[in-house]
């Protein structure tokens, strides 16, 4: 495949620009759509569903707050401004309107008697119909006025995103451009990703039916985290191979070869596992399932077909324009990853407990976690939407406009009387009241007041005991709804429909992963790494958000959640495999497994740690939103995926290889080391030397590094030399010690080892 894209590389190019053209009208139309929360079989959607239908509606779109400090709400001159400003609102976009003096609810009063507040519902395009009313309800004589409730909130919740992502963009676009030329080293070569990314965005985007503001934050960061990752590890390899005087067309059907593997083997792995989410009923998870499997493989496309052509094209110029220094030997050897590896090898039941231990006390919080769905609290305390809510919930009778919405299928309000007595008794309820009657339907419904958080476990309880009363004689089905029970619906629907896709997730990472690798062991290995991560970067967002520490307490927004296991498990996939392909290679040319994992992180930790801190740069960056959501999203994603990098990957995953030995790799022998795909290695530039004495053993000889026996790959780094002692004029060097140079190979059999040494 190397080959072709390298004669084609033009021809790719061309067409990868028109496709981009083309899609990206499509990829950025404004498909973007909102909730999607529900299961259709929920009780609580069909209450929904009900009161929309049969009563014209659930809750007003529009609560309009008025208040005077000095006159009370019954005074005659308080009606009367109220009612002048609401009569001449437009009957085009204003279906109805409540206020205190037509309903006669004391509930509508606050306590002061200063506040009082008006309902309306539009008609039409609701936030259209809203935009043009707007004004009009703001402008009443000698009272101050606040608008909130759920158009109005969502118009500001539109709007702050606005701004929050101009904010964000300041803040990531120079932190971003900093670390990729940091990590590419050069200004052409930090240009790559970028491409790969964007490709991978609008090509993700132009594929999903419609877009969801969920799936939309997984597919932007999902990809930019994939394409560095991908781009990391070709790059690497592409300037090896030129490194080592290939040429171009050399360069790239090596890099393909090698690097080319993982990467397909990546992409496949993550947008197969992520189809899983398709097995839940709830549309916002489908949403972010399709749209993460769908930027996986497009990035793994693009990094396979654009970013070798271009690279075939710029050839060593693709470190044009250099602004980090090539330091040469030292970035061959590993450098600080050297150091690293050498350590890990050494001391794998160290790190192993370490990691553990330090993983375990950051989950440790996790049992206060609460999740639930996002409300005003979403939204900066200074927003009217927000304040006027607060405003409602601390002056007048609480959940006045959120009561639990119970439907009563019988044949008149009579038959529901047994049931609302039963209701009455129950702890915490202030009252019920009929809220309306569908003779058509035959069907009663009732609104239940109550005194607690509708975002509370004891909310959710008083919905179960509401659910669990006997309905009495007459009575055909009993359906609740609400705020609180939409909540208890979700939460339930996730924990019973959750074994199903995480079995078929499971199953398909490891059915992957066992084909890529050969081994039955290392994808066993993977999934209680990736538990790990998940259940750390949950425990500090139970700590830092409960607590109150990103400015709201409260419970975490599921979306959120579902967000960052999905964006945590495409990242850490991408990392697991890049290693593993790395040490799987090494340990198959010379057997020795130590070696092979050393190897593995020395080349493959600056991709890991690389890849990893351009997402988590752009997620940290979120973190300055306004809408706690946002914020949410943006703390945990970059503590999810520094975790994952720093501690699973780079330090526990390389330590339970080593400890799992050469069973590692079972069924998989290192004489199965000659794959027809393989290349041959390229020749080693010529030496002058001293003449030299060399030394073999048919096994593993014992050598030392100051001192102590050498682990071999974590401090010789093992290198080919030519097979006939009479051929090794010039082989591979590496200093050792000081004064002391040595160069390493497994015998071909695999059965020992070849080395020479000489004193400089």
């Amino acid at each position: 495949m190397g080959r072709l894209v390298y004669r084609g590389r033009w021809t790719l190019l061309a067409l990868s620009l028109v496709a981009a053209l083309l899609v990206a009208p499509l990829a950025m139309s404004g498909r973007v759509t909102s909730g999607g929360f529900e299961d259709p079989s929920a009780g609580s959607v069909t209450a929904a569903r009900w009161a929309e239908q049969w009563y014209g509606g659930q809750s007003p779109d529009v609560v309009v707050l008025y208040r005077h400090p000095a006159v009370k709400v019954r005074d005659p001159r308080y009606k009367k401004a109220v009612h002048n400003s609401l009569r001449g609102l437009p009957a085009d976009h204003v279906r109805r309107r409540a206020t205190y003096w037509t309903t006669g609810s004391e509930e509508m009063v606050s306590g002061d008697e200063h506040s009082t507040y008006a309902l309306i519902t539009l008609k039409g395009a609701k936030r259209e119909s809203y935009a043009a009313v707007a004004e009009q309800l703001r402008s009443v004589k000698n009272l101050n006025v606040e608008v909130g409730g759920a158009v109005p909130m969502q118009a500001e919740l539109d709007g702050q995103a606005a701004a929050d992502l101009a904010r964000v963009s300041a803040i990531a676009g120079p932190v971003l451009l900093v670390l990729l030329v940091a990590l590419f080293g050069s200004l052409v070569a930090a240009l790559l990703p970028l491409v790969v990314g964007l490709l991978a965005v609008l090509g993700a985007l132009a594929l999903l039916p419609e877009v969801s503001v969920y799936s939309w934050y997984a597919v932007v960061l999902l990809g930019l985290g994939l394409a560095a990752g991908h781009s990391l590890l070709m790059l690497r390899a592409f300037r090896a191979e030129i490194g080592g005087g290939a040429s171009n067309e050399q360069a790239v059907v090596r890099t393909m070869a090698s690097a080319g593997r993982a990467v397909a083997v990546s992409g496949a792995t993550v947008a197969a596992s992520l189809l899983g989410l398709l097995l839940f009923p709830q549309p916002f998870l489908r949403s972010i399932g399709l749209g993460a499997a769908a930027v996986a493989l497009v990035a793994a496309v693009a990094a396979l077909v654009v970013l070798p052509a271009l690279l075939g094209i710029l050839g060593p110029r693709v470190d044009a324009l250099r602004v980090i220094p090539d330091f040469g030997a030292v970035r061959q050897d590993g450098g600080g990853w050297h150091a690293v590896a050498s350590s890990v090898v050494r001391r794998p039941v160290v790190y192993l407990v370490a990691v553990t231990v330090v993983l375990v006390s950051l989950a440790a919080p996790l049992s206060h976690l609460q999740f639930g769905n996002a409300d005003h609290r979403a939204l900066p305390a200074a927003s009217e939407s927000r304040r006027l809510a607060e405003t409602l919930d601390r002056d007048f009778p609480r959940n006045a406009l959120s009561p639990i919405d119970v439907h009563v299928l019988a044949d008149g309000s009579l038959y529901a009387r047994p049931l609302m007595e039963q209701v009455e008794r129950l702890p915490h309820v202030k009252g019920v009241e009929v809220a309306g009657e569908s003779r058509k339907n035959g069907a009663v419904r009732l609104a239940v007041r109550h005194d607690l958080d509708p975002m509370s476990a004891e909310a959710e309880e008083l919905v179960r005991s509401i659910r669990s009363l006997a309905p009495g004689p007459g009575v055909r089905q009993v359906l609740v709804g609400g705020p609180t029970a939409a909540r208890l619906d979700l939460m339930d629907s996730l924990s019973a429909t959750l074994p199903w896709p995480a079995v078929a997730v499971c199953s398909v990472l490891l059915v992957l992963l066992c084909a890529a690798f050969g081994s039955l062991v290392l994808p066993v290995r993977t999934l209680p790494a990736i538990v790990l991560s998940v259940g750390a970067s949950f425990g500090v967002l139970a700590w830092a958000f409960q607590g109150g520490l990103l400015g709201f307490a409260g419970p975490v927004d599921v979306s959120v959640a579902v967000l960052i296991v999905v964006v945590l498990f495409g990242v850490s996939a991408n990392h697991e495999v890049c290693l593993v392909s790395r040490a799987r290679s090494e340990w198959l040319r010379t057997g020795d497994h130590a070696g092979a994992v050393a190897a593995g992180l020395r080349e493959t930790g600056g991709v890991i740690t690389g890849a990893a801190l351009l997402p988590a740069a752009v997620a940290g960056a979120f973190a300055a939103a306004g809408i706690t959501v946002v914020r949410l999203l943006g703390v945990g994603l970059c503590v999810a995926i520094a975790v994952d990098a720093l501690l699973v990957r780079v330090l526990l995953g390389p330590a339970s290889m080593r400890l799992l030995g050469p069973a590692s790799w079972w069924p998989l022998r290192p004489r199965e080391r000659a794959e027809p795909r393989e290349l041959p290695p390229r020749p080693l530039p010529p030496v002058d030397r001293p003449s030299i004495t060399a030394g073999g053993s048919e096994r593993l000889p014992v050598l030392t590094v100051k001192g102590r026996p050498a682990v071999f790959g974590a401090d010789t780094d093992p290198v080919p030399v030519p097979a006939e002692p009479a051929e090794l004029a010039r082989p591979g060097w590496e200093k050792v010690a000081v004064g002391r140079t040595r160069a390493v190979r497994a015998n071909a059999d695999g059965s020992g080892w070849q080395w020479v040494e000489l004193d400089e």
